[in-house]
């Protein structure tokens, strides 16, 4: 079942999550995770002290190579714009191939990618919400908190990522073996590189994957230019424009906030997303289609344009989609930016 296709599901629905009135994104507490901070600690004091021993520029390439590869196909495309907000179309061997580069970054396994996500999504739409999910500790408690620490809200939604996810076999498979996925890429390094290839192509790699992940994320939630406001949110988003080639075009997280369902995020001149030129070059050779774009969605409201682009992005919405005009209107019960 192709979800896209599923018209339970709008396109700035939290799609997972079942709300509540008891739903509670305030109040909770924050655990130590001992599984993902041995993980991550590991993971970090090996690039730190085996990485500088075993540097080879061959190393190097094959580091940079591979992070390129799985925070691009993997995190970027296949967690996140297509398996979270199934924001384009695809085979599903071909979506299964990409969550499997994914969970090759070294975060987690796609369950508890889609799990985070949408709790933090859900969380900042609110008018008040935790200092974990609002990134409210300063940069240092922040990481702890993200690398090695997990939130335990006392009345959370209940989580379902829904059928064609929650049921592949091979997605309950890789978020049960999600550490274990980076052994038979450790071997081929080993067979091909040495010792050198396997530090830098799996510890190191996964230090400055994960690391980076947490750290832009950050940052997208502190400081940074803007071009819209989401109307009672907790957190808005900001716009980080030095991280748009390191994130494949995620920093852009701004525009996301505003349109999460658009494959695109640097909606603007200038704003560089080498995650949307892939999909679109993929498009043209035909592994994916139906890409969601800001001006072919339903025009979205509970948002507040802040610059004059950003304006004409609405006003193309509503060109494109007059007839979603009114129902979406409806639906949302806020007021429509302008």
């Amino acid at each position: 079942m192709d979800l896209m296709n599923d018209s339970k599901r709008g396109p700035y629905k939290v799609s997972s999550l079942t709300i509540t009135e008891d739903s509670d994104p305030l109040n909770g507490s924050v655990a130590w995770d001992p599984a993902r901070s041995v993980w991550n600690t590991f993971m970090l004091l090996s690039a730190l002290i085996l990485g500088p021993i075993y540097f080879s520029w061959s190393a190097l390439i094959v580091c940079l190579v591979l992070l390129e590869l799985t925070m691009l196909a993997g995190h970027s495309i296949g967690f996140h714009r297509r398996l979270i907000h199934r924001t384009f179309k695809c085979s599903k061997t071909l979506e299964r191939f990409m969550v499997w580069l994914g969970v090759l970054v070294g975060m987690h396994g796609p369950f508890w990618v889609i799990k985070s996500h949408d709790f933090r999504d859900w969380a900042q739409r609110q008018q008040h919400c935790h200092p974990f999910l609002r990134h409210a500790k300063g940069v240092w408690m922040d990481g702890w908190w993200n690398l090695h620490c997990t939130l335990k809200l006392d009345n959370p939604p209940e989580f379902d990522p829904g059928p064609g996810i929650s049921d592949d076999p091979f997605y309950r498979f890789l978020q049960k073996t999600w550490m274990l996925q980076q052994v038979p890429i450790a071997l081929l390094l080993y067979y091909m590189g040495g010792l050198e290839w396997l530090i830098w192509g799996v510890p190191v790699r996964v230090a400055i994957g994960v690391s980076m992940h947490w750290l832009v994320g950050y940052y997208c939630h502190a400081k940074g230019p803007q071009n819209w406001l989401v109307d009672t949110g907790a957190v808005q988003a900001h716009d980080v424009p030095w991280a748009a080639i390191v994130s494949m075009g995620e920093s852009w997280h701004n525009n996301h906030h505003a349109f999460p369902a658009s494959a695109r995020h640097g909606l603007y001149p200038g704003q560089i997303d080498i995650g949307f030129s892939f999909l679109k070059f993929l498009q043209k050779i035909g592994l994916v289609w139906d890409l969601q774009e800001a001006d072919n969605l339903p025009p979205r409201t509970g948002i507040t344009p802040l610059t004059e682009q950003a304006k004409e992005t609405l006003r193309r919405q509503q060109k494109n989609n007059p007839s979603d005009v009114t129902n979406s209107n409806n639906q949302a019960g806020v007021k429509q930016a302008s």
